[in-house]
């Protein structure tokens, strides 16, 4: 695999602010969904979504990534219509209510996105790259807004089949570098990768990508990772997702020392300290 042709920027330009993520930054999951596999149903009602959101931002989160579609494994299928009614819900409220938030819509359709974008949204976070819906990079070029995209094979509700890989790590390179291409070709300036732990991939998978996370910077682009409280720890564990903040902080602090810009949690204060004694442990130079 060749080089990408991308610059190896370390900003976002998000309407116009220029953002630095030569410190991480932290990413709060606000899921307005009954059925995720952690907060399912606690901030469906506007006045808890508010409160979350509010706790987050206070506790220094730099972004707050709203969802009305879970992704958990075997998720129910819901229509267009029901995610977009949900996501823009909980968009303009944290937009009327917090002003010059910083938020994301996480969904993988492209009407979604639009309407996410109108709403007040400023970052589109796409767990399958344009794979589930054909006009979402063209729609993403058109907004000019940042792009989040992971890597998936299949759907929520196929990917558990689908961990077959003859080179985990070269794959998923390939894949990146592809969608990169296509995305530079389309205008796209502000890009962030994600390798997608928990999406079609094994436990062991997902540790062999956090072993190797360092190898994603060829790619030149910034990287979330999304571990927060996710089965891979708890399972190794043996433990509930309620009890896996200890090992999510464990694994986010790995993450960092192996080059991760941005942390997607549902934690903020932890994350936050976490960098905090993350960047103190480089004032002296490499860590």
């Amino acid at each position: 695999m060749q080089n990408t042709p991308f610059s190896t920027n370390k900003t976002l330009n998000i309407n116009g602010r220029l953002i630095d993520l030569s410190v991480p930054r932290v990413m709060g999951i606000l899921n307005v969904t009954p059925d995720s596999f952690y907060d399912g149903g606690w901030f469906v009602a506007e006045r808890a979504l508010l409160e979350q959101a509010e706790k987050m931002l206070e506790e220094g989160a730099d972004f707050l990534d709203v969802g009305g579609y879970s992704s958990r494994p075997g998720a129910a299928e819901i229509s267009e219509e029901e995610e977009k009614s949900r996501t823009i819900k909980g968009i303009s409220a944290i937009s009327k209510n917090f002003p010059g938030t910083i938020i994301s819509a996480d969904t993988f359709r492209s009407g979604v996105a639009e309407a996410a974008v109108e709403a007040g949204a400023s970052m589109i976070n796409d767990i399958a790259g344009g794979n589930l819906d054909i006009n979402m990079l063209t729609t993403v070029a058109r907004l000019q807004v940042p792009y989040i995209f992971m890597h998936m094979k299949g759907s929520p509700q196929t990917m558990t089949r689908q961990t077959g890989y003859t080179n985990l790590l070269k794959e998923i390179l390939d894949y990146f570098h592809e969608k990169l291409q296509v995305l530079r070709e389309l205008g796209v300036k502000d890009v962030v990768i994600d390798p997608g732990f928990g999406f079609s991939k094994t436990i062991e998978q997902n540790f062999r990508i956090a072993r190797n996370l360092e190898k994603f910077s060829i790619l030149g682009k910034p990287v979330l990772v999304g571990l927060s409280r996710k089965s891979m720890i708890w399972k190794t564990l043996g433990i509930s997702p309620d009890g896996a903040l200890n090992g999510t902080t464990a694994l986010n602090m790995v993450a960092l020392l192996k080059g991760a810009d941005i942390l997607r949690v549902h934690d903020v204060k932890e994350a936050r300290e976490l960098i905090k004694l993350f960047t103190s442990l480089q004032v002296e130079g490499s860590i």
